[in-house]
């Protein structure tokens, strides 16, 4: 009985106890980490795998998964840059155009995936690698730059001189989709879908619209955290920009706790999952430890995270 009451704390609370140690780990082995500026720098960084992973939650969530969100990224960060350099006096339009891109990204993977019933991983996958294509012909590829526009210095705004506007904006992301998937009978449609889709079309739900919505919001909160990091180095780089984020994404979507086969949504364990993936980066960085055993340590994770959802199926 006591041995699995622990394993049902692990299951539940695993990403947090993770997140825990790692900090713990990194306070006696990390110089000048325990400092208020460290814990700043690990929110900013963070925060375009926060943003975006709450959309791949609900992707997951589905039964789906979307690896086009980096493409998603290049494609709104080169248009609201080429945008904000034209037009200097209205952001607010550069913006539009930008999610609107995005948009379009993610109706595309949604009609293929709603309405074809391609897999999800083979729709987005042709957005993966078109996309990106697409996002550097705006500027043949080139590194487009900003510096010293009216609207440079939002990206590195602190309220009060000391919170990163990162942190009011992650938050508000964050209660946003958690109402959504907890109070809203969309969310509950979304969860109904990765549970059982031919159930949940037999009952009369429209799945197809329920998908579209879905992935469209996705790409919605990947053009917008594209476009705040954007902003953060006043460049647009089509090249590089969201490139591999799409794994750190479905690794903190995973290690949260969201069941890969859908049916689930755990909007708290993905923010956690996020945290856990950037302080592993951070670490690594921090230390002078080569970076590829960055990335093993997050494999590792990743497996024990599916395990834990393995076990909690059986």
């Amino acid at each position: 009985m006591k041995n699995q009451r622990t394993k049902d704390i692990i299951r539940t609370y695993g990403a947090l106890i993770v997140l825990i140690a790692l900090l713990v780990l990194n306070g006696f082995i990390t110089p000048n980490f325990i400092h208020i500026n460290t814990m700043w720098n690990l929110l900013i960084q963070s925060f375009s795998v926060i943003i975006i992973s709450l959309g791949m939650t609900m992707v997951i969530a589905t039964g789906g998964i979307d690896i086009s969100v980096g493409s998603t990224m290049a494609l709104s960060s080169i248009l609201f840059a080429k945008l904000l350099i034209q037009q200097e006096r209205n952001i607010i339009l550069c913006l539009l155009a930008a999610l609107l891109a995005a948009a379009v990204f993610g109706l595309f993977n949604g009609i293929l995936v709603g309405v074809f019933d391609i897999q999800p991983i083979v729709a987005t996958l042709i957005l993966m690698i078109a996309g990106r294509g697409i996002a550097q012909q705006f500027n043949n590829g080139v590194v487009l730059s900003f510096y010293g526009n009216p609207f440079a210095q939002i990206g590195i705004y602190r309220i009060a001189g000391k919170v990163p506007i990162q942190l009011p904006m992650a938050a508000a992301a964050v209660l946003i989709i958690l109402f959504v998937v907890r109070k809203t009978a969309f969310g509950t449609y979304v969860q109904a879908v990765g549970d059982n889709k031919t159930a949940s079309r037999l009952v009369g739900l429209r799945t197809s619209r329920v998908l579209i919505i879905t992935y469209v919001s996705c790409a919605l909160l990947a053009g917008l955290a594209a476009c705040f990091e954007t902003l953060r180095l006043c460049s647009a780089d089509p090249n590089n920009i969201g490139s591999g984020i799409e794994l750190d994404c479905v690794a903190a979507v995973a290690i949260g706790g969201t069941k890969m086969s859908g049916g689930k949504a755990v909007i708290w364990g993905t923010v956690v999952g996020a945290l856990v993936m950037q302080l592993i980066t951070t670490m690594m960085n921090m230390n002078n430890i080569f970076y590829a055993y960055g990335l093993v340590i997050k494999a590792v994770i990743i497996i024990l995270a599916l395990y834990l959802q393995r076990e909690n199926d059986k």
